[in-house]
């Protein structure tokens, strides 16, 4: 059985490249790679609410926590009905 581990979590953090990456903790494969902190982390955002919600974690160019976000479930518009 698996352990409950709290809330969903992904990082954003730069790589050595000084490219920015969105990660799942104790993941080395990134979910997303982009050119800018921001990019990275909208894309955090959106896999989170698509996943449920959960935290969003960003860390500056030197490593430390930056910021800190919680994301709540994403709500899709229903399809428009075609008549």
């Amino acid at each position: 059985m698996a352990e409950n581990t709290g809330p969903e979590r992904r990082i954003v953090q730069q790589r050595p490249d000084g490219r920015w990456e969105t990660v799942k903790p104790h993941h080395q494969r990134a979910s997303a790679i982009t050119d800018t902190q921001r990019q990275a982390e909208d894309r955090g955002r959106e896999i989170l609410r698509n996943i449920g919600g959960g935290e969003l974690t960003t860390k500056g160019r030197d490593g430390k926590i930056r910021e800190s976000d919680s994301v709540r479930r994403g709500h899709r518009e229903p399809p428009k009905s075609r008549s």
